[in-house]
């Protein structure tokens, strides 16, 4: 069985071809600058790579060249599309609608176009490509949208509804609702999968650490707060957002400078985080500006580091207790020093951290435990796969 996982954006269209039985990435690429000019560049499991310019002057034309490096460029992995089972879409935002992998017809593209206003940089992005994916790709093959909002959908209404009038919430439909919810499900199931635990047993603290972040409380399987929250905004301090900060600065700042609500938003999404504060928005770059002795970058560094271990005891505290502590995401999985800084002195928590085993580079992006042998809460790398998880939601949907 193979599924097709689409990841599109307002001017990218990310793909993977998945075969099932062995959960096998076989073909996976990126068309690029959709309506500017275009580029595909796609790869297969054996090596083989096409990549060409191409004129993409909307996700359609990028679908037909999928199509062709599919079944007949120089990478092809397949003969026809008829070999394709099904097709899984990733959405970013699902509102209240959706909780669960949900079958693609007219009327569900058209409310996830609906809920463009919750993530007005990606749901149109998706609606155009299913849209596209729909001209494309036989009548006969199913498709699903899964939602990275779903997951969180479990959160009681105490922990997501904000102190505003009640009217917010229920006219605007102002709310925590959460992200990252493929990466944080697929890797407390996967821990647990692997370790032999039960799942609807555990109380995990999942930390996916990368350009952008997300911190989630994993109570018995379900998700019952998360950092993100009306948007991905939230939380904590990111490449190029601020995370959680009083309302009133941001009306304060439009007042000094004079910004407009758009304006304003950029601010804090695009220039604000480590960027703003180090001068650099990757980790990496960061992280040698630091050991060099940069202070502003030495303050970003801090800022991370004490954000994600304050929401670690305060999703304990929440949660009741605390059994295993999950890195993942490109930081999470890579950067040793965050997960040292972020562990150490938590041995009140049960943590009994293994400082020589975390700095070893086998552990970069390997599922690896990071406590000593009776850790009462440990602690894991978990890489993550969202595409695999999209195109586990997709087949059980249908098969």
């Amino acid at each position: 069985m193979n599924i097709l996982v689409i990841n599109a954006g307002s001017s990218s269209l990310k793909y993977q071809l998945i075969e099932m039985k062995n959960e096998k990435v076989i073909a996976k690429g990126n068309c690029e600058r959709i309506g500017i000019d275009g580029r595909i560049a796609h790869s297969a499991f054996d090596g083989r790579k096409f990549e060409e310019d191409c004129s993409f002057p909307t996700h359609t034309e990028a679908f037909e060249k999928v199509v062709y490096a599919l079944t007949k460029s120089s990478a092809a992995v397949i003969s026809s599309m008829d070999e394709i089972n099904a097709v899984g879409h990733r959405v970013v935002h699902g509102g209240e609608f959706f909780s669960k992998a949900t079958k693609i017809t007219d009327e569900v593209i058209n409310k996830i176009d609906e809920l463009k206003e919750f993530a007005p940089l990606h749901n149109p992005a998706h609606a155009l490509a299913m849209r596209a994916c729909n001209k494309v790709i036989p009548a006969t093959v199913p498709q699903a949208a899964i939602f990275d909002t779903a997951f969180h959908q479990t959160i009681p209404d105490f922990a997501y509804i904000y102190g505003l009038p009640y009217e917010c919430y229920d006219k605007y439909g102002v709310r925590k609702y959460g992200f990252h919810g493929s990466s944080h499900r697929f890797v407390g199931a996967c821990l647990a999968e692997k370790t032999g635990r039960n799942l609807r047993s555990m109380k995990i603290v999942s930390c996916h650490l990368g350009n952008g972040s997300s911190i989630t409380a994993i109570c018995n399987g379900k998700s019952i707060d998360t950092t993100m929250g009306f948007t991905p905004l939230d939380g904590v301090l990111m490449g190029t957002r601020t995370g959680a900060l009083d309302p009133s600065v941001v009306t304060y700042i439009q007042k000094k400078t004079q910004m407009s609500p758009a304006q304003i938003e950029d601010y804090m999404n695009k220039k604000s985080g480590m960027l703003g504060i180090g001068g650099f928005s990757d980790n990496r770059e960061i992280t040698e500006a630091a050991n060099k002795g940069d202070t502003r970058a030495i303050l970003a560094t801090l800022i991370l580091r004490y954000g994600i271990k304050k929401y670690i005891g305060a999703y304990a505290a929440a949660m009741g207790g605390l059994d295993v502590v999950i890195f993942t995401g490109g930081i999470g999985e890579n950067a040793f020093d965050i997960r040292r800084d972020v562990c150490l002195d938590m041995e009140f928590f049960g943590i009994d951290f293994d400082v020589e085993k975390n700095a070893q580079p086998a552990t970069r992006g390997n599922f690896t435990k990071l406590t000593k042998e009776g850790s009462r809460t440990e602690v894991w790398i978990v890489p993550t796969n969202e595409e695999l998880m999209i195109a586990r939601d997709t087949k059980e949907l249908f098969f």
